[in-house]
């Protein structure tokens, strides 16, 4: 069998060869007309651009940035504008760089391309502010769509992303985005709101959880147990065990807590809650809660951990664990993210005589374990263009 590698592999460039060859071929045809159009000048019109294919869609988006010298992921309508004469690839380029004839333009063929997609896709929610999404509508997606689903719709009321540097970075990148100091979570509408569950339920049942952040409200008067929390990250542990004193107003300290918590349209503060308040079954899942972080906490120094523990999660959540297992020895940090992240525990110490020697063989296999998921993770996330 090993003697067919490198028979099936020629096979397989021919293939792609050929697929190539016949949408160049295709492309050239039905763009000659989009290619001379001046999206810079003239605003499109519905009727031009409504009973065009999806992939015709694309590659006019593709020219609008073209033009400015944008490089694209999509594969598609990256080898499209490589074949362009015209095209002069860009790395300094900034959405900026387009006028508002342009982005008009390209907020019509985005609607379009949204209405055409068998199944939702990143930089479709725009189109589906005003639509309700059902789970067949949404398809299937690694972790990193789910996230940059149910981000966008807050994306596009000006939310800023902070606790998550990467899902900042993303929506910086997008033509449409204009962040806000001032955004307000309860501005979003009925449907949007109801869109923002389905995706959280939806990306929920794909990692097999019993819970996730945002569940707590069912929980008030009944008690979860320690199975209800399994494949869970750490990070996300802290926040459905902090989102049960948010319901009840606590106004938290920690910066990413604040952030996180604003962001969420049912989050009231009020200074006048202690958290001592907390009774009932609310003061019993914190406990479980905490004790089953403890149980994570162990394991990850004297415990190896399996790549199955880690399948579903975010590469953000990922990398927190990781620098976890280094927190946890004193590690000073350099990135501003994680220094105000971990300084806000109570069980973290600084020890600038920290080095990785003091870190015992099993740490050592979990740092390595962790890091190459979150190379996978990051392999994902790359194909996002939105």
């Amino acid at each position: 069998m090993a003697n067919n590698f490198p028979r099936l592999r020629i096979v397989f460039a021919v293939v792609a060869l050929i697929i190539t060859s016949s949408f160049s071929a295709r492309a050239q045809d039905s763009m000659q007309r989009w290619e001379n159009y001046d999206f810079a000048q003239t605003s499109l019109k519905s009727s031009e651009i409504s009973k065009l294919p999806l992939e015709d869609l694309k590659l006019i988006r593709g020219i609008i940035f073209g033009r400015h010298g944008r490089a694209f992921k999509d594969a598609e309508i990256k080898v499209y504008l490589f074949e362009r004469s015209w095209f002069h690839a860009d790395p300094n380029f900034q959405n900026s760089m387009l006028n508002d004839v342009e982005r008009r333009n390209l907020d019509l063929i985005r609607d379009a391309e949204a209405g055409k997609h068998e199944n939702v896709q990143p930089g479709d929610m725009r189109y589906w502010r005003n639509r309700l999404l059902t789970k067949k509508q949404l398809g299937q997606h690694s972790s990193a769509e789910w996230l940059v689903l149910r981000s966008e719709i807050e994306a596009i009321h000006g939310k800023r992303f902070e606790d998550e540097p990467w899902l900042q970075q993303y929506f910086a990148e997008r033509y449409w985005y204009r962040p806000s100091e001032n955004y307000n979570p309860k501005l979003l509408s009925e449907i949007e709101q109801k869109n923002m569950q389905t995706i959280a339920a939806a990306q929920k049942l794909k990692r097999g959880l019993a819970l996730s952040p945002g569940d707590m409200e069912f929980f008030e008067n009944k008690l979860i147990s320690e199975e209800m929390l399994h494949g869970l990250s750490l990070y996300e542990l802290r926040l459905l065990r902090n989102e049960i004193y948010a319901r009840h107003g606590r106004q938290f300290q920690a910066l990413w807590l604040q952030q996180y918590f604003f962001g969420q349209p049912w989050y009231t503060p009020d200074e006048k809650f202690k958290d001592e308040d907390l009774s009932g079954a609310n003061k019993q899942n914190v406990e479980t809660i905490v004790a089953y972080e403890n149980l994570l906490h162990q394991d990850l120094s004297v415990k190896p951990i399996s790549r199955s523990l880690l399948e579903g999660l975010f590469v953000e959540d990922a990398s927190k664990m990781r620098q976890e297992i280094y927190a946890r020895r004193g590690k000073v940090f350099k990135e501003p993210w994680f220094k105000t992240y971990f300084a806000s525990f109570d069980w973290y110490r600084p020890n600038p005589e920290f080095t990785d020697a003091q870190l015992t063989a099993v740490e050592k296999r979990n740092i390595a374990t962790i890091a190459a998921y979150e190379k996978k993770a990051v392999s994902a996330m790359s194909v996002i263009e939105g």
